[in-house]
């Protein structure tokens, strides 16, 4: 099992090096110069105080050093912590920010996929035995699967905000109220978190309830089942054994999918003008700040490496046979 972990640790390892490597490229094929922003906004109009500040934020951002040497000072920042200083929101570092802005990302991520991913699988699992519910959920799972995260979430602002006027359509909390640990803020900020949480929700939960539907249905159906039920084993125990085999696919499903949930996560916080790390996406962008923008690539990157590794950890204490495969092969 060592020699198992070892080989799935270098894995990771060498993906978050190409990771790291590609989400340091990507900025630098963007159009445009953040200096030449930086100056813009700053509205000096003489050419030498122009000329003075271009030189003076080349050297502070390292942009006049070869790429090679930017390419070593990046890892050699980033080993021990230090992601830069943000162009956009100068001269705050890009750590404060992403750090304000990962606790709104990770409150509507993680219940979001957790909850979709267990109601689903309940759903489908009661749809596959059950005719009245299988010809609901299924038609359900396969329109709300087909809807993107984008679109079902500009539905739901306009329905249950726009229209309705039950949930704000905008923010991650009212500007009137200044974030802190009370009961006020909380409230508020879960009311403003409802419509981002439920678009992704909706449009994740039908994929999974689909997916269990079907893998049931195939368990049943099997040589297996067909041998327990001949053997008078009752229909619970059988049940039981075809829901246990069809949720492993489930979970690796859940460790394919994670890089697609986190991107609509990202796109809906977006559409949600949400204060979380896709309206920082969108801002680094926009700004052209290539600290922000590689910073916030980065974190997301660690997690959907941290999280697909927690699922293969998962998987092994799930599935029994894995654990039997692994001490067969160091046998």
């Amino acid at each position: 099992m060592r020699r198992y972990f070892a080989r799935k640790l270098l894995v990771y390892v060498l993906t978050f090096v190409f990771a790291v490597t590609v989400n340091w490229l990507i900025p630098r094929f963007m159009p445009g110069d953040p200096v030449s922003a930086m100056i813009s906004r700053a509205r000096v109009s003489q050419p030498e105080a122009v000329e003075h500040m271009r030189a003076y934020y080349n050297e502070l951002f390292g942009f006049d050093r070869p790429v090679w040497e930017q390419y070593l000072h990046f890892w050699s920042s980033l080993l021990q912590g230090d992601f830069g200083i943000s162009i956009w929101v100068f001269p705050q570092p890009v750590s404060e920010i992403i750090l304000g802005a990962l606790p709104y990302t990770l409150a509507l991520m993680i219940p979001a996929i957790l909850l979709s991913w267990f109601v689903g699988n309940w759903l489908g699992a009661l749809a596959a035995r059950r005719k009245v519910l299988d010809n609901t959920v299924l038609p359900a799972g396969y329109l709300l699967t087909a809807m993107p995260y984008m679109w079902i979430a500009v539905l739901l602002a306009w329905v249950f905000g726009a229209r309705a006027g039950w949930f704000p359509v905008s923010g991650g909390y009212s500007l009137d109220i200044e974030p802190s640990w009370s009961w006020i803020f909380f409230t508020d900020a879960l009311h403003h978190w409802v419509l981002p949480f439920l678009s992704m929700f909706l449009v994740a939960l039908g994929g999974w309830a689909i997916g269990m539907r079907n893998m049931i249905i195939y368990e049943l159906e099997a040589d297996h089942s067909s041998y327990l039920a001949a053997l008078g084993a009752p229909q619970r125990l059988i049940r039981r054994y075809a829901f246990r085999n069809a949720v492993l696919p489930q979970i690796t499903g859940l460790a394919l999918q994670l890089g697609v949930l986190v991107a609509g996560a990202l796109v809906t916080e977006i559409v949600f003008n949400y204060p979380g790390l896709g309206s920082l996406i969108l801002a680094a962008i926009q700004n052209r700040d290539f600290f922000l923008l590689q910073g916030t690539f980065l974190f997301i990157v660690i997690g959907v490496l941290i999280a697909n590794f927690v699922i293969d950890l998962v998987y092994v204490i799930v599935d029994p046979r894995t654990r039997t495969g692994m001490a067969g092969g160091q046998s």
